[in-house]
């Protein structure tokens, strides 16, 4: 079976993580869902909408060079009548305060799957990111820890 970018396909529950679930397609090819790609609201525990065993619908995101395949069980389902398919707006502030973080500016957060990047590749960025982040702060540290060290000694 030859794997399309963006068909629908039908296949069965291997494996349930935290992160995700794992989709037998058959031929020997086998998915991740992610547990972003579960439902359209937020999924906290991915048992509480998939089992193992289960058939599901999957939308293929994306292929990956290694063979990975992104799948979306979201994705695959009939879209929402025009009115349920808005985002719902905060209530209040306090609802904003807390998605935001309690900053007035909002947060550090990007959009998802940014121009169809796969799953991988926004966390291989992101731990890119993340450890040179990392190694400035600590060269920061060094140098503020030997300029007391040298004052201390004068």
């Amino acid at each position: 079976m030859q794997l399309e970018v963006g068909k629908i396909y039908e296949g069965k529950v291997t494996g349930i993580t935290k992160f995700g679930a794992f989709v037998d397609l058959g031929d020997n090819i086998t998915g991740m869902v992610h547990i972003s790609e579960v439902a359209p609201t937020f999924v906290k525990e991915i048992t509480d909408y998939v089992t193992m065993g289960q058939t599901v619908k999957v939308r293929v995101l994306n292929i990956g060079e290694e063979g990975k395949v992104s799948l979306s069980i979201k994705r695959a389902a009939d879209p929402a009548p025009a009115s349920q398919s808005r985002p719902q707006r905060p209530r209040n502030n306090s609802d904003r305060e807390r998605r935001s973080g309690g900053y007035e500016g909002g947060s550090s957060y990007t959009k998802p799957a940014e121009g169809g990047k796969s799953f991988e590749d926004m966390l291989s960025k992101f731990m890119q990111r993340s450890d040179e982040k990392m190694s400035d702060l600590k060269k920061s540290m060094d140098s503020k820890r030997g300029s007391y060290q040298k004052r201390s000694r004068s």
